[in-house]
């Protein structure tokens, strides 16, 4: 056992001595230069890839790598450009030289992760040092989509070396517990996601078609749109995701959805190279007029917008990356020549002039490459400096890293270069990290870069649309802004630009599931089907909308009523009874004419005070009920008019003064008579008992106690004015609310007790022996008085608004009436038509017996 273990430790030994080693080849980049501190690029050169089958028999091969992207090659160039730039400044890292090792993904993730390792590892067989630990650049700019860049900063990010990506915008490489080491100079799709929602509610589409590309980039940034969109209120009808490599079937099948589909407008987070795939296919079906909304991915893209398929995306709008400028890089662009130490730029020859560089001792009759071209005559993507975005970010992304060695070796605090170069052998990666997230500096043309926590810039875009320009060219015109470090509502603002939209019309397109509710209705939703599509349903009554796709209508306040339009809440209309309408002024008639039928009775009364009818039926309590009669009358008068707190309380305590007194004097007469003919009896003395004083005293009596009643009723709970709207909905009712119920009803009750009282006594006297019996005439006007009041509680009930108080009236007048006409009628009848009967002699003539 002993000697096992001592063998052990030999082996164990032996291995600490043994440098680490790779496996497989190594791989070479396709640009390279060296320097005291290295950065590494990663670009993706060519769009496409082809694999080969594997046959297990022999070692696998590389993918081989198609289609070269001039547009990548320009943004690999600039990162040349903008290191020999600071190598030839003096302003920052003074004596440190900076190079580069770039290799191409060709869009590969397998590739792209190869790259990254190989830039850690270095081209050497073995590592640098024993301990495995020495990576090869200090920072990585990579890369142009975001899976590469997301498998790039998964594979690295332990080690700590940062990665700068100039155009992968996935807002999941924001997350820094994935992503440690990842920064990039372009912003996350978070913020183009919400601009884009911001977009489409700006014109009122709410129904809308979504493409992305089948990747991190394409999905992460469509599910961030379509939750930005519900918050918006917009709808997505379909939502659709494709990659350039899928089969063909399924671009024809989007192609269909796409063709078929309701939706004008269509929002596409799709990366350039899969748009190329999905136009093909739209122009063979020759599906135009629709309203494309880009991804900043293609919608500055002056390949496709050049391209054949151009028709099909007139007006379109989409969020770029604001344009920049780069001072010589035109010129560097086309300084570049074919090496032959370098493969890439020959390849580059090749696309750019369609011809084959001479290959030593090929005779072939090929069209060769003369070498002597000036790409000065060719305009094309690698060409073309007017825009700059992407460029302008790996431009960035190599001054960001130079200032942070720069501030990491101190390079400022002194005059001496050789300071800045002795700190540059001590580089760790996870310094320059550290350095890099604190850099804020402003570039050579005025942009002010740095990094929030999540290592991303601020973010800003353009509103660009596609217009005609001259020649067929496409011009992309920036018609707005969006900036995310302002308020919500004023992040995104358009400019006085003419706006061209899809299929040359000249309005903003429509594209909703459902035209909008107008005001006055309300949206209901359709059963089974997104909420944008909807019916509309009009307000009820005394509700109303206002607003355009109200999705609520609001319920009137209490003493206002929706218009016929029901968008407005207007003024109820108020009901009362006053004296303008037909029912006031006929009811007022009637009371002003029985109040001087009243005053007409005591003027025949007065003028013939003398007179024995008059004198038989106790003048003084006939007086006194003709005063309460006219009083009775003219209380009617109160009812009338637009209620007020002093009206109320009038109304109902003088209506039920008067009427007590009025039955007062009535009751008095009636006794009187029962009394006068019971004093003829033999050895009776009753009258004394109930002479002129006792008259007075009990009509006193009867009324002090409706007044006790009354100022009860008015001391604990008065009548007061109430808008009442329960019974009408759409008007207001002006009434007397009579307080306590309790009090009404009593002040009625002991009118109505008096009145029965009154009728038993004078049904008892109806017989009573003489020509003129007055009880009689006393006994029709209670019956007619019951009646009128057994009649008015149902009808007082039941009885709407103004009617209520018409009912009310109608009952004092018609009792008072009856009072008038069947006490005092007969009488003016004797007086004034037939004279001869006003006698006393005629008075005390015994009458045959009637029944009543």
């Amino acid at each position: 056992m002993l000697l096992i273990q001592m063998w052990m430790v030999v082996l164990l030994a032996q291995a600490d001595d043994t440098p680490c080693r790779q496996r497989g080849k190594p791989e070479h980049p396709q640009l390279q230069m060296d320097g005291d501190i290295i950065i590494g690029g990663i670009f993706s050169f060519h769009n496409t890839w082809v694999e080969s089958e594997p046959t297990f028999s022999t070692e696998p091969k590389q993918p081989q790598c198609e289609s070269l992207s001039l547009r990548e090659f320009q943004n690999a160039q600039t990162m040349v450009f903008a290191i020999e730039e600071i190598n030839n400044s003096t302003a920052i890292l003074p004596g440190v030289s900076m190079g580069y090792k770039m290799y191409d993904s060709c869009g590969s993730i397998a590739l792209a992760i190869a790259a990254a390792m190989s830039l850690i590892n270095g081209q050497e067989g073995s590592f640098r040092d024993s301990n495995c630990s020495s990576p090869a650049v200090q920072a990585i700019i990579a890369e142009t989509s975001s899976t590469p860049t997301i498998a790039i900063s998964s594979s690295i990010g332990p080690l700590h070396i940062p990665v700068i990506s100039h155009f992968a915008t996935c807002a999941c490489l924001s997350d820094k517990t994935k992503h440690p080491s990842f920064l990039r100079t372009i912003p996350s799709d978070y913020y183009q996601s919400r601009a884009l929602a911001q977009l489409v509610k700006h014109f009122g589409w709410t129904w809308v078609g979504a493409l992305c590309s089948d990747n991190d980039y394409g999905n992460n940034g469509m599910a961030t749109f379509v939750r930005a969109a519900q918050e918006e209120g917009i709808c997505v009808e379909y939502s659709e995701a494709f990659f350039r490599t899928d089969p063909s079937e399924n671009i024809v099948r989007i192609a269909e959805i796409i063709k078929t589909s309701s939706s004008k407008v269509i929002v596409a987070f799709v990366s350039y190279s899969d748009m190329e795939v999905l136009l093909k296919e739209l122009s063979l079906r020759n599906v135009t007029g629709l309203q494309w909304i880009g991804s900043e991915s293609w919608i500055s893209d002056s390949n496709i917008a050049t391209g054949e398929w151009q028709h099909i995306l007139r007006g379109s709008l989409g969020f770029a990356i604001p344009k920049a400028k780069i001072r010589g890089l035109k010129d560097f662009l086309l300084s570049i020549h074919p090496s032959a130490s370098i493969s890439i730029y020959n390849k580059l020859w090749e696309t750019m002039f369609g011809c084959l560089l001479p290959i030593p001792n090929n005779k072939e009759d090929y069209n060769f490459c003369s070498g002597t071209e000036s790409l000065s005559d060719i305009q094309n993507q690698y060409t073309d400096v007017s825009e700059l975005q992407i460029a302008n970010n790996v431009y960035k992304a190599v001054y960001a890293i130079a200032h942070a060695l720069h501030n990491m070796y101190a390079c400022g605090n002194s005059q001496l270069n050789d300071t800045c170069k002795e700190g540059a052998g001590e580089t760790e990666p996870w310094q320059v990290l550290q350095h890099i997230k604190k850099v804020n500096f402003s570039t050579l043309h005025g942009e002010e870069v740095f990094f929030d926590e999540n290592g991303d810039p601020a973010a800003k875009y353009e509103l660009l649309n596609w217009q005609d320009g001259k020649e067929g060219k496409t011009n992309f015109v920036t018609v707005g802004v969006y900036d995310a470090s302002l308020p919500p509502h004023h992040q995104l603002s358009l400019n006085n630009f003419t706006i061209v939209w899809g299929k040359d019309q000249e309005q903003v397109p429509v594209s909703v599931c459902s035209e909008s509710c107008p005001p006055g209705s309300r949206k209901a939703v359709q059963r089974g089907r997104p909420v944008c599509c909807y019916d509309c349903v009009p307000c009820s009554e005394g509700e109303i909308s206002n607003t355009t796709d109200s999705i609520n209508c609001i319920t009137c306040p209490q003493e206002f009523w929706s218009n016929e339009q029901r968008n407005r809440c207007v003024l109820k209309n108020t009901e009362f009874l006053n004296f303008e309408e037909i029912m006031g002024i006929l009811l007022m008639i009637f009371s002003l004419l029985g109040a001087t039928l009243t005053v007409g009775v005591a003027i025949i009364f007065f003028v013939h005070k003398d007179t024995p009818i008059v004198k038989a039926n106790n003048s003084e309590l006939s007086f006194l009920l003709l005063f309460s009669l006219k009083l009775c009358f003219l209380c009617s008068l109160t009812f009338i008019g637009r209620p007020s707190e002093w009206s109320c309380m009038l109304r109902h305590t003088a209506f039920g003064i008067t009427f007590v007194l009025c039955i007062s004097c009535v009751l008095g007469k009636t006794i009187v008579v029962l009394m006068a003919f019971r004093a003829t009896l033999p050895g009776s003395n009753v009258m004394k008992w109930f002479g002129p004083l006792q008259q007075r005293l009990s009509v006193l009596a009867f009324t002090l106690i409706q007044v006790l009643i009354c100022v009860l009723w008015l001391t604990i709970s008065p009548p007061f004015p109430n808008k009442n709207t329960k019974y009408y909905k759409e008007k207001i009712i002006l009434e007397c609310d009579v307080g306590s119920a309790v009090g009404f009803w009593a002040v009625l009750g002991y009118i109505g007790l008096l009145s029965i009282l009154c009728f038993v006594l004078a049904f008892l006297a109806r017989k009573l022996p003489d020509n003129f019996n007055e009880a009689k005439y006393i006994t029709f006007s209670m019956l007619i008085f019951s009646a009128v009041w057994i009649t008015f509680i149902p009808a007082y009930v039941s009885s709407p608004g103004k009617f209520t108080v018409a009912v009310e009236i109608f009952a004092i007048l018609a009792s008072s009436y009856g009072m008038l006409f069947c006490i005092f009628a007969p009488k003016c009848y004797i007086i004034l038509v037939t004279p001869e009967k006003n006698t006393k002699r005629h008075m005390m003539g015994k009458m045959p017996p009637k029944s009543l």
